[in-house]
C-alpha cells in the first residue's frame, strides 16, 4: 500500500497518480460483448442457452429457464428468522427512503398567463441485473427493485446467473421481499442483450440497472440509447478520513469492508496523525489473515491501499473532491463531520461520525448502495426513484399568452433562419 504525507515533495505528482490510476478491467472486453450483443439480437433465446451452458454450465431446457415466484416465496418461508427480519427491516428502510424521492407533478401560470408543468410518469418495465458467483447479494436485489416498485413500474424483470445450475435462496427470498415480476436464470452480457431487445421468452425493458462484472458494464454501455441505465459501475472504493481519537482496529476494517469486494477495489485513509495512520496499516495487515475473504482483501490493500497524511482533516476535503470517491466516511465526532461535509462537493454518498460505517449502508440505512465508482460522483448520482421515471412538460397558450411571447418566437426563429417555425407561430399571431 501507498504512504503518503502532503508536506513531502512530490507529494503533488504521487497523488496525481492515485487520482488517475485505472482499476478497471485492463482487457478490451468491448469487442467480445458487441459480439454476444450482436448474437442475442440475430438468434435470441438459442444464443442465450449456448452461452449459458459455456459460462454458466447448466442446460437452461433441462434446469428450467426461470424461477417462479413460488419458488422464491417458499425460500422466503425457510429463511432463518434472523435472517428474514434483518432483510424486512432493510426492505422497510430502503422503501421509506426512496418514497421520499418521488418528484411532484407542476401545473402552473406564469406572468404572460401560459400553463406549463410537468408530469412525471414511470417507465413500463425495468430490468434488474443481480450478479452471481462471488457476488451474489441479496441486498442488491432490494436496492434495484424497491426503488423501481416505488416509481411504480409495472413489470421487474431480474435477470441473475445460476453458475452450475445453484440458486441462491436469499437472493430468491429477497426478490419475494421486493416483488419481482420475472426470474431469469441468465447472466452476463447476454442477459443485458436480452433486456434490451428481447426473445421470444424474454420481452424487453425499458431502463437496465444493477452491477456486474467489467463484461456486464461494458454491455450496459454499449446498449445505453436502445435502453436507460443507471450507470457504468467499476470496483467498489472507500475513502476515511479519521482523527487519532478512533481506534485503529475500528478503522481498518472500515477500509477492509471495501476491500474485501475485489483484488481491484480501492481503500484509502486520510489522517493528520502519521502515527495513527501506521497503527490502522498494522491492523490492517493483522485483521486480513483473520478473514476468509483475506486473499481477495489483500491483493486489493497491496496494489491500491493508502494511507495518506495531511496537515488538517481540512485539508483532505479538497483531496477527496479529487478522488470523487463512492463512499466517503468522515470518521470524526459530529459537529467536526458536519463542517467537513459541508465543504464536500463529489462523492456518492457520505458518512458521518464516528458510528456510521460504510457497511451500515450497505444493508439497512436506507439510501441506496448503487453508486457512482471511478470518479464518476463528479457528474453522476447513486441509484434512485427517478432513475425509472421520466417527465413529460407540458405547455398551453390561450390567445393573450400567445400574443404576449409569440413575437418573441418569431424573432428567434427568422434569426435561426428557420421561416416554417416562424410562419407556425405568425399564422396565430394574425
Amino acid at each position: 500500500m501507498r504512504r503518503l504525507d502532503a508536506s513531502e515533495p512530490g507529494f503533488a505528482a504521487a497523488f496525481d497518480a492515485l487520482v488517475n490510476d485505472r482499476r478497471e478491467s485492463d482487457s478490451d472486453v468491448s469487442a467480445d460483448v458487441a459480439a454476444i450483443i450482436a448474437r442475442v439480437k440475430a438468434e435470441g433465446d438459442s444464443a442465450l442457452a449456448d452461452y449459458t451452458a459455456k459460462f454458466d454450465r447448466f442446460d437452461l431446457d433441462a434446469s428450467g429457464w426461470s424461477i417462479s415466484k413460488e419458488e422464491c416465496a417458499a425460500a422466503y418461508d425457510a429463511l432463518a428468522p434472523e435472517l428474514r427480519d434483518a432483510l424486512n427491516l432493510a426492505a422497510d428502510r430502503i422503501r421509506a427512503y426512496h418514497a421520499a424521492q418521488l418528484p411532484e407533478d407542476r401545473d402552473y401560470r406564469d406572468a404572460a398567463g401560459a400553463r406549463l408543468g410537468a408530469r412525471w410518469n414511470a417507465v413500463d418495465a425495468a430490468g434488474v441485473y443481480v450478479p452471481g458467483g462471488r457476488a451474489a447479494y441479496p441486498s442488491s436485489v432490494l436496492m434495484n427493485i424497491i426503488p423501481a416498485k416505488v416509481a411504480g413500474v409495472g413489470r421487474i424483470v431480474m435477470m441473475t446467473p445460476t453458475p452450475g445450475g445453484e440458486v441462491n435462496p436469499v437472493v430468491m427470498a429477497a426478490a419475494h421481499i421486493g416483488g419481482v415480476d420475472e426470474i431469469w436464470r441468465i447472466g452476463g452480457a447476454q442477459a443485458v442483450a436480452a433486456l434490451a431487445y428481447g426473445t421470444d421468452r424474454i420481452a424487453p425493458v425499458d431502463v437496465v440497472t444493477g452491477p456486474g462484472n467489467a463484461w456486464v458494464a461494458e454491455a450496459k454501455r454499449q446498449v445505453y440509447g436502445v435502453v436507460g441505465i443507471d450507470m457504468v459501475a467499476g470496483p467498489s472504493e472507500i475513502v476515511v478520513v479519521a482523527d487519532n481519537r478512533n481506534a485503529p482496529h475500528v478503522i481498518a476494517a472500515d477500509l477492509l469492508s471495501q476491500a474485501e469486494h475485489d483484488p481491484t477495489s480501492q481503500s484509502i485513509l486520510f489522517t493528520d496523525d502519521a502515527a495513527f495512520g501506521e497503527a490502522v496499516a498494522a491492523a490492517v495487515a493483522e485483521v486480513i489473515p483473520t478473514l476468509a475473504t483475506a486473499r481477495t482483501m489483500e491483493a486489493s490493500w497491496a496494489d491500491n491501499g493508502a494511507v495518506i497524511v495531511v496537515s488538517t482533516l481540512a485539508e483532505a476535503i479538497p483531496l477527496c473532491d479529487r478522488l470523487a470517491p463512492e463512499h466517503l466516511e468522515l470518521a470524526v465526532d459530529a459537529d467536526v463531520a458536519d463542517a467537513l461535509f459541508a465543504k464536500v462537493r463529489h462523492a456518492g454518498s457520505v458518512f458521518l461520525g464516528r458510528h456510521t460505517p460504510e457497511a451500515i449502508g450497505d444493508y439497512v440505512a436506507g439510501p441506496n448502495h448503487v453508486l457512482p465508482t471511478g470518479r464518476r460522483a463528479r457528474f453522476s448520482s447513486g441509484l434512485s426513484v427517478g432513475d425509472f421515471m421520466k417527465r413529460t412538460s407540458f405547455l398551453a397558450l390561450d390567445e393573450s399568452a400567445l400574443a404576449a411571447i409569440g413575437p418573441a418566437a418569431v424573432a428567434l426563429a427568422g434569426a435561426e433562419g428557420l421561416p416554417a417555425h416562424a410562419l407556425s407561430v405568425q399564422n396565430r399571431l394574425n
